[in-house]
């Protein structure tokens, strides 16, 4: 019978409704260079991805010159922190499942494709971060989501089995990357999904299909 010891939450789109933020941090910092991303192919090609991948995309896609892209990073990722700085807060129903999670013993970790610095503000941001066991960005793993190794690297951390853990992810790249690691996967559609009620009924489905 499977036992669930963790839960693994995503960032974005999960605990820190910041899609947006990033879509738009990222377009401020395209707009210097005209190579702005509609909404629709940041929905359906980019979402989810490293500021880095998504600009080496740019790069074959569209001739975005390589030389930019320390530039255009280093602007986006100021840009994200400053519309983290004026829009994120804390949401009870996170603080409240987190909280009775942590409560009941289960151990919980944050893996996210964003950088450790953004991870840090908007978890400070929206009162989070004492929760969590520990934080894993895009520079902690080689290979970042849809690539396992973010969740695989939490899993050994924790020194539980995949089988032990529960992870939280709302867009392909992270659903590729939770299946992929063998463990059991809560799909979320948007950030206030994210309950308590939801996570233990979750959890009790897994542990009673054991």
């Amino acid at each position: 019978m499977a036992k669930i010891k963790a839960v693994l939450f995503d960032m974005d789109g999960v605990l820190i409704d910041a899609k947006d933020w990033h879509y738009e941090a990222l377009n401020q910092a395209l707009a210097i260079f005209g190579m702005e991303i509609n909404r629709y192919d940041h929905l359906v090609t980019y979402d989810g991805l490293p500021t880095k991948k998504k600009l080496e995309m740019l790069t074959l896609e569209r001739g975005l010159p390589r030389a930019l892209h320390g530039f255009i990073n280093d602007m986006k990722q100021e840009f994200t922190f400053q519309l983290g700085y004026a829009k994120c807060k804390p949401t009870f129903n996170h603080q409240y499942a987190l909280s009775n999670l942590k409560t009941q013993g289960y151990r919980m970790a944050a893996c996210s494709n964003s950088i450790r610095k953004t991870m840090e503000v908007l978890f400070e941001r929206a009162a989070l971060t004492n929760y969590f066991d520990f934080f894993l960005s895009n520079e902690d793993v080689r290979e970042s989501k849809p690539h396992p190794e973010m969740y695989l690297t939490a899993i050994e951390k924790l020194k539980l089995q995949p089988d032990e853990c529960l992870i939280l992810e709302d867009n392909e790249n992270g659903i590729k990357a939770a299946k992929a690691s063998g463990a059991h996967l809560m799909v979320i559609h948007e950030a206030h999904d994210v309950t308590l009620e939801n996570i233990t009924r979750r959890i009790s489905e897994i542990e009673s299909e054991s």
